[in-house]
């Protein structure tokens, strides 16, 4: 089918030595039939991802970008180790087959998977699927689903025991993004320290501590060709860890562009939740508490944290671009990005205060009323 997700050419200055990586696939006791077919794919803005296709095997390697990078987020290791013990629990990981941890291959860390064949939606849905209201929101409701289901798998007693570092998941996040924005600043983004002073005041105790993916998106996940629904895979797996699904749910509503967001938003929109009969953000945390059963007075704080992480994740990318360690022209204005979710960051940051002033003052106005009735 046309829908299913395909690489394209391969990026100037992004090629992949062929050679040295099929000999070592051979060495790993692969049986490898035919020319490899190499061609890359374009939706990632950090790791860079290729899939090599032979007459009997179709497979995609990942590997981390060239020049400086934060290690924790394209940890090659830590993505493969990951879904290797994940798998089990949850069946939408794909199939590993081999790491390399041989420099002198690439030059870096990299790993080989299988290819789960299907449809990855980005940006905008192939013009092949048209949905209406009620499969847009079936489709909603499946992806959130799966993110559900990944916050209820136990891993206790497993090989997942070691992947987080237990209580206190929230302060080290905030403490964490606010180190890398500061690392990663170039003169033309915004100071964020307005944000960064309220987060750190509005600091929550973990809500509960479970396995999440951290960078949860639309065009992480793979559909099925034949019922566009269903999900039938979840990728990009380097930044799971134990933490706060909160934290987890918060970050991946950074991403979710409404029709009423303002310009610059609407224009870095990656995944479809522009279209008719997909939850807004707000109904997206409504589902999912009402799903699990969480609940939460502080819900500001996940979002703006979200925004925030989004924000850093950006000027990471954009880092690499003002220094020329990329030329990637689709990072050029990643920095009115960040200004961008400075803003939002900033408004809902207002929005809160308003409502805790009138939520301070309707309490004052009842015992008031109370004592006059005394």
């Amino acid at each position: 089918m046309s829908v299913i997700d395909i690489g394209g050419t391969v990026r100037s200055g992004e090629e992949l030595d062929i050679a040295a990586v099929e000999q070592w696939l051979s060495a790993q006791g692969l049986d490898l039939q035919g020319n490899a077919r190499v061609t890359q794919y374009s939706g990632g803005a950090s790791n860079w991802t290729y899939r090599i296709e032979y007459d009997n095997q179709d497979l995609i390697l990942r590997r981390p970008p060239a020049g400086t990078k934060a290690k924790s987020a394209h940890d090659m290791v830590r993505e493969y180790t990951v879904q290797k013990a994940l798998k089990p629990a949850y069946p939408l990981v794909p199939d590993m087959v081999a790491l390399c941890t041989d420099e002198s291959v690439l030059g870096c860390d990299f790993y080989v998977m299988q290819r789960v064949a299907g449809i990855i939606p980005r940006a905008n849905l192939p013009k092949e699927i048209n949905f209406g209201k009620t499969e847009v929101r079936q489709l909603c409701i499946n992806v959130l689903d799966a993110l559900i289901d990944l916050h209820q798998v136990d891993y206790h007693g497993t090989a997942l025991e070691t992947l987080g570092k237990g209580e206190g998941y929230c302060q080290r996040q905030i403490e964490g993004w606010d180190k890398r924005y500061e690392k990663a600043r170039t003169i033309n983004v915004p100071s964020f320290k307005l944000v960064r002073r309220w987060l750190k005041s509005n600091l929550p105790a973990d809500s509960k501590t479970c396995v999440i993916h951290n960078d949860w998106r639309f065009d992480n996940v793979i559909l099925d060709p034949q019922e566009p629904m269903r999900v039938i895979g979840v990728l990009d797996w380097e930044m799971a860890t134990l933490g706060d699904p909160l934290m987890d749910l918060g970050s991946a509503l950074a991403y979710w562009v409404q029709p009423d967001d303002n310009m610059i938003l609407r224009a870095m929109r990656r995944q479809p939740t522009h279209l008719p009969g997909m939850f807004s953000r707000k109904e997206v945390v409504q589902y999912y508490l009402d799903k699990t059963g969480m609940h939460t007075s502080n819900w500001t704080f996940y979002e703006v944290f979200g925004m925030f992480r989004l924000a850093v994740i950006a000027q990471q990318i954009y880092y690499r671009y003002y220094h020329k360690q990329t030329r990637n022209p689709a990072f050029k204005n990643f920095w009115l990005i960040v200004h961008a979710l400075h803003v939002r960051c900033l408004k809902l940051m207002a929005q809160q205060t308003v409502s805790n002033v009138i939520s301070h003052s309707g309490l004052l106005s009842k015992l008031n009323s109370q004592r006059k009735g005394q």
